[in-house]
């Protein structure tokens, strides 16, 4: 019980803030997001009996290790953030409280589920329990069309992603016999080794989907751009840390992955880097931006993988990917919520237009918003350098020069777009005055946990990596 504790508690909560909500009133459901909060900051506090208790659990399905520790601590992280910095929007919007948290809990609960799964089966109930919470949130504002067309394009394909993913697993079990990973090697037969091969490219086809890796990434710019921002805030990522999670774990558990997955990790690399950053240099939407610019990271973080496929040593190339994921989730939550509160209601100012004038109209917001780009751009002094800078070694080390060049590359083409919008803040002048929005405390706090973390992760990363490092050694 205690290696599923985080899970539990997330999961009780959930229940709780579902039974509250028809019997509190509208005006008072403020309360049931600090429930939701609670229950978040108690799962945080519960990893440390994954910690303290670390080994399998529920006969194998289930392992408790530094690995999983990490994750849990992003994903619930995440959510923490994602509840407290959507307060005020779900009040200026007129949502249900309740049944917003309720399911960002329990879509947490899942993709924490995803992190610990040592068995195909019980990562695929993690997978399911996070995309159909995520599919509701994403049409959360009923009454708004781009809402709506959002969660449709998001449920028909990631349908089709689902039963990929599960038709790899039926392959794979007929291949070797078990789901579970460190068991799963191919039967004494020259079809077995094929029909695992198949299973893993199906695998790789329902996980790319997931982490918005191209040539899967269409769904993207228009579920992230429909979607109410705090729920894009979580979609880009909660649940694209824990599908990263679950790859590296199937990439180190199982025999044979590494080869099979490593073109295809290398083709999806590069075509998501060029794909996310060279789409997101025409956008004239800064929240369709940062969604291209999602799918542009996404490749980033599939070079570390590549690197670690490539290597009979793939801790560095894990250990980079862990590093990236704690700094991209920092800069893209604190980002889309600021987009969510400057927006203003039914998000009609999320132009890049719209925020001319910002470093003098809000000099606060627009700082923030400066640091979080400037860390995307991958800026020294930022975590989203040295995440970079850990990738770009990691795929040195593992002799992926072109992979390297072309991330390096990729990052000159992010520049263009990241500090097109900092001009568009510092140095112009709005067209249309519109006027400042008072921040609430909520999102403040919020906001400078995300800047805090991002300086302290670029200024003094040695924790972070070291215990990244630790993970990566304790994935098997």
């Amino acid at each position: 019980m205690y290696r599923v504790a985080p899970e539990l508690v997330l999961c009780g909560f959930g229940m709780l803030v579902m039974l509250l909500a028809p019997v509190v009133p509208k005006a008072r459901h403020g309360a049931l997001a600090f429930i939701s909060l609670l229950g978040a900051g108690l799962a945080l506090g519960a990893t440390r009996f994954v910690a303290l208790y670390p080994g399998a659990a529920y006969s194998g399905l289930v392992r408790a290790d530094a690995f999983s520790v990490f994750v849990h601590l992003i994903v619930i992280g995440a959510a923490f953030l994602a509840i407290l910095g959507s307060v005020n929007y779900l009040k200026r919007e007129n949502l249900d409280a309740g049944e917003f948290c309720a399911l960002i809990l329990f879509a947490t609960a899942g993709m924490g589920v995803m992190a610990g799964a040592h068995e195909l089966l019980t990562a695929f109930v993690g997978l399911e329990m996070s995309s159909i919470a995520s599919y509701v949130l994403a049409s959360y504002r009923r009454d708004e069309p781009r809402s709506n067309e959002a969660a449709m394009k998001y449920f028909l394909l990631g349908s089709f992603a689902t039963a990929f993913f599960l038709y790899g697993i039926a392959l794979s079990f007929g291949a070797t016999g078990s789901t579970h990973l460190d068991l799963m090697t191919p039967l004494a037969n020259d079809s077995s080794h094929t029909l695992l091969k198949i299973g893993l490219g199906l695998i790789f086809i329902g996980l790319a989907f997931k982490v918005a890796a191209a040539p899967f990434q269409m769904w993207t710019p228009d579920v992230y751009e429909g979607a109410p921002a705090p729920v894009t805030a979580l979609l880009s990522t909660g649940p694209k840390a824990a599908a990263f999670a679950l790859a590296m774990r199937i990439l180190a558990s199982i025999d044979g992955a590494a080869p099979v997955w490593f073109w295809a990790l290398w083709v999806a690399a590069a075509l998501s880097m060029f794909a996310g950053n060279l789409s997101a240099m025409v956008q004239t939407s800064l929240k369709r931006m940062l969604a291209y610019s999602s799918i542009a990271h996404a490749g980033y973080i599939l070079v570390a993988l590549t690197a670690a496929a490539a290597s009979d040593h793939m801790e560095a190339g894990i250990a980079a990917a862990l590093f990236y994921l704690v700094s991209y989730a920092l800069v893209k939550l604190g980002a889309f919520l600021i987009v969510a509160h400057l927006g203003g209601e039914g998000e009609r100012h999320v132009n890049i237009e719209d925020f001319t004038g910002l470093g003098r109209r809000q000099p606060a917001m627009a700082a923030c918003l400066s640091v979080f780009l400037l860390s995307l751009l991958g800026l020294p002094v930022t975590a989203g350098f040295l995440g970079k800078f850990y990738i770009f070694n990691a795929a040195l080390e593992s002799n992926l020069v072109w992979l390297a060049i072309l991330l390096a590359l990729n990052s000159v083409i992010g520049a263009y777009y990241y500090l097109r919008v900092i001009v568009a803040m510092y140095m112009r002048e709005p067209e249309i005055e519109i006027a400042a929005q008072p921040v609430p405390w909520t999102l403040a706090l919020v906001l400078w946990i995300a800047v805090a973390g991002t300086i302290y992760a670029g200024l003094f990363p040695a924790r972070i990596i070291g215990y990244a490092t630790r993970a990566a050694l304790n994935i098997r």
